[in-house]
């Protein structure tokens, strides 16, 4: 049975790692930094990229590339490679096909990091950005494009306003100009979205999160599609479809069809940059993909209450929740998100600005403060004192952050217990 017969819940449990007679039942550490073979010439193939198989870590693992295979069956894509976090995907999805002089788009409201990493770092290789808002209109969008535009990028579900992308839209705005759309979908996971079925081209994660889900392991995936056609595109991406000099002079587009993407971001990106996770950090990932269609569920389930819950609050000034019916994405939701949850991140602010946020967060006994978030524990944030706050208060707003933002990641513990903590909070700073 091939992994587009299954579904989803079972390719977690499934997908990647298939023992065969008398082979280990769970996937092994390959807790090596490197390989042996038995002449000159299989190693000499394996640098030529003519055969498969494994040398160095630095570029490729077993238990790193089982993992990243099942992450590829959950998303429906044709290739994948893990990387050592969330913003290692980030970069390397962009960075495998802009250089110096190039130019990509990318919707505002997107992780803090990300954005710092898009306006500040990549301006410093030579790679400019122009940020745009994901709800304007398509004209609107599409008037931030230049000649050599390369990308456009967005989040499934921003980090931490929690606004969702219209895929379809950007996809048609992406593939009208040439270029691919590059979507990370680490808050809904592939178990509430996949963007491949609404036109995206590539998808990034921070594999940190949901797919971990225990807060032990920092990592990135990025997927391809397979769907977008660099031959077609070939003068406005010369490092997928002209000859790589490093690799004697092979194009990767050409040699490797639908898998160029990563095979280019594997033997180029990887081998310069070495940003692999550590096999045991890919083993314990995907222990988290195992359980991640159970878990997404019940965070969905207890996410939704606690929005209603909020929604009641007297306290409570502005709730974001594409779950409650009064969400002005609450119709992109439905049609998008399995069951029509996209995760179980929320944001909301509480009358009186930002002192009393910071002080209904500091009265919090159960749900903890931390910089992480979409894990098995309940946790909350204020963006603009802790990740996002290297912005300024233009950047902030045009971010999606408003001061009084707090991002509540609802944990799978029982809601009744949660909806008590944030209870005795809010009576603390009346």
């Amino acid at each position: 049975m091939t992994n587009k017969n299954l579904k989803q819940e079972t390719l977690c449990i499934h997908a990647g790692w298939q023992p065969k007679s008398g082979e280990p039942r769970q996937l092994p550490i390959y807790q090596s930094t490197t390989f042996k073979y038995d002449t000159t010439e299989q190693m000499a193939d394996l640098f030529d990229l003519k055969a498969s198989g494994y040398f160095y870590t630095r570029l490729q693992n077993p238990t790193n590339d089982f993992v990243a295979e099942k992450i590829a069956a959950l998303e429906g894509g044709v290739a994948a490679i893990l990387t050592s976090s969330g913003q290692a995907a980030s970069f390397y999805s962009i960075f495998n096909i802009c250089e110096a002089g190039d130019h990509f788009v990318s919707a505002s409201t997107i992780y803090g990091g990300t954005f710092n990493l898009f306006a500040v770092t990549m301006k410093k290789l030579g790679i400019e950005v122009t940020f745009v808002d994901a709800d304007a209109s398509e004209e609107v969008i599409s008037g931030a494009f230049r000649p050599n535009t390369k990308a456009l990028f967005g989040e499934t579900v921003t980090n931490p306003a929690v606004n969702v992308l219209d895929i379809e839209k950007f996809a048609g705005i992406a593939h009208r100009h040439g270029v691919p759309l590059i979507v990370d979908n680490t808050f809904p996971t592939p178990i509430n979205c996949r963007p491949f079925d609404f036109g995206a081209d590539i998808v990034i994660h921070a594999t940190t999160k949901y797919m971990d889900g225990h807060a032990t392991s920092v990592g990135g995936a990025i997927v391809d599609s397979g769907n977008f056609d660099w031959m077609a595109h070939a003068d406005k991406f010369p490092g997928l479809t002209q000859p790589d000099p490093s690799y004697h002079g092979l194009a990767y587009a050409k040699v490797f069809g639908k898998k160029g993407y990563i095979v280019k971001a594997t033997a180029q990106l990887m081998r310069d940059f070495g940003s692999i996770p550590s096999p045991q950090n890919a083993f314990l990932l995907n222990l988290g993909l195992e359980t991640l269609h159970v878990r997404v569920q019940r965070h969905c389930e207890n996410a939704l209450a606690i929005a209603e819950y909020l929604e009641n609050r007297p306290e409570v000034s502005w709730i974001n929740f594409s779950g409650l019916k009064n969400d002005k994405y609450h119709a992109l939701a439905q049609k998008q998100f399995r069951n029509g949850c996209s995760c179980g991140v929320l944001s909301f602010g509480i009358k009186g600005g930002r002192e009393k946020s910071i002080k209904f967060m500091d009265s919090l006994k159960l749900v903890s403060i931390v910089t992480h978030v979409a894990d098995a524990r309940s946790c909350v944030l204020h963006p603009a004192s802790h990740t996002h706050r290297q912005l300024s208060d233009e950047q902030l707003l045009a971010a999606g952050v408003r001061p009084d933002l707090i991002r509540l990641s609802v944990g799978i513990e029982n809601v009744e217990d949660i909806i008590g903590d944030l209870s005795q909070a809010f009576d603390a700073i009346r």
